[in-house]
């Protein structure tokens, strides 16, 4: 949806003034959130947005139908999103998982309210500081805040602000294209391009 929009007949007809209103809205809520997220970093709040976080957006519907035998079907693989933060609207079904301490928790879905998940690039760039069913069908929408290969040339890396003596990088910089290409490649081996980039061991 963002930074080219589709053109609203490349949007089916049953959906496309709520898809259009709520992508104008999302965008609204992450560039504020990126906001505060650089307050909570100790940078100036539109540090984040300066970066081109706020460029790219793509949203992601997913509706799952009553599954009659859920224990022979397969979920979402485990994964990690690549970009800089994930918006997860679920509703009150849920589905979404998080990996914590090797074991899965659910999340416990509130249909009114929003998951942010921070994603990878975003971990790399505030250098790992911390920031703040058999039943259906259930529903969710994803707003993935994060770059394209057409930003591929940019290299992001630890934020220069958040690194010092006491917390040198932890992570390599790496270009947007490099990121992207090798993360959906090892992403189908289920590993992690984030322990190929990291300078610093745990």
């Amino acid at each position: 949806m963002a930074p080219d929009p589709p053109e609203p007949e490349e949007l089916p007809a049953c959906c496309r003034d709520v898809v259009t209103e709520y992508s104008r809205e999302i965008l609204k809520f992450g560039e504020l959130l990126f906001q505060l997220l650089s307050e909570a970093l100790g940078l100036k709040p539109d540090h984040l947005k300066e970066m081109g976080c706020a460029e790219g957006v793509n949203l992601l519907y997913n509706y799952y139908p009553a599954c009659p035998q859920p224990e022979l079907t397969l979920g979402t693989t485990q994964h990690a999103d690549v970009g800089f933060i994930s918006l997860l609207v679920q509703d009150h079904i849920g589905g979404l998982q998080v990996l914590h301490r090797d074991h899965w928790v659910d999340v416990p879905p509130d249909s009114e309210g929003i998951v942010v998940n921070i994603a990878n690039l975003l971990q790399v760039m505030s250098n790992d500081r911390a920031l703040v069913k058999s039943v259906g069908p259930r529903a969710s929408v994803v707003a993935f805040f994060g770059v394209g290969y057409a930003s591929g040339s940019r290299v992001y890396g630890p934020i220069e602000e958040l690194v010092s003596e006491e917390n040198p990088p932890r992570y390599r910089k790496t270009t947007v294209e490099d990121f992207l290409t090798q993360s959906y490649k090892q992403g189908l081996n289920g590993m992690s391009f984030l322990d190929n980039l990291r300078l610093v061991a745990d």
